[in-house]
């Protein structure tokens, strides 16, 4: 790593101590953090200095089990909406955000907004994503927890879902 990728890996770590959140270097310029959230509880995110700048990319959502292209369709549309991330599928089709920065962009203020805009988000789009590309495994759960007496507490965001008693 030469010395504008050593700079912009030490920006990382600051803010990334600064931030307090759970994270690891996996070697020199390659970090793994794991950012909070509330509807999808973890994002976990790589930031990784390259020889021209900083990429990321962030697990949103496995491949959906129905609605692939609405799914997909929903996320191209979010994309002109977005600071500094986009979605984007891997050859499975899982959803992923990714963003790159110039090394010379790498600063405290936009780290930390890169990785606001990733939590944010992954956060803010899960429901939707998981409502539109799983509805039907979401109201086997509701069946399945209920004929077995388990909590759907984590279900109440999909009410809506509830095929009602068995």
């Amino acid at each position: 790593m030469d010395r504008a990728g050593e700079q912009a890996a030490a920006v990382v770590r600051a803010m990334l101590t600064e931030l307090d959140l759970p994270w690891s270097e996996q070697r020199p310029g390659l970090f793994s953090v794991s950012l909070p959230g509330t509807r999808k509880l973890s994002t976990e995110c790589a930031l990784e200095v390259g020889t021209y700048g900083l990429g990321l990319r962030a697990f949103v959502a496995r491949r959906p089990d129905e609605n692939e292209a609405g799914v997909y369709r929903w996320c191209l549309e979010k994309n002109l909406k977005l600071y500094g991330v986009s979605f984007c599928l891997d050859s499975l089709g899982d959803i992923y955000l990714a963003g790159r920065v110039s090394l010379s962009s790498v600063t405290p203020a936009e780290v930390d907004r890169l990785l606001g805009a990733v939590a944010e988000t992954s956060d803010d789009s899960f429901n939707t994503i998981l409502e539109l590309g799983f509805a039907e495994s979401i109201r086997r759960e509701w069946v399945w927890r209920r004929s077995r007496g388990e909590s759907t507490a984590n279900l109440a965001a999909f009410t809506h879902l509830d095929p009602g008693p068995a």
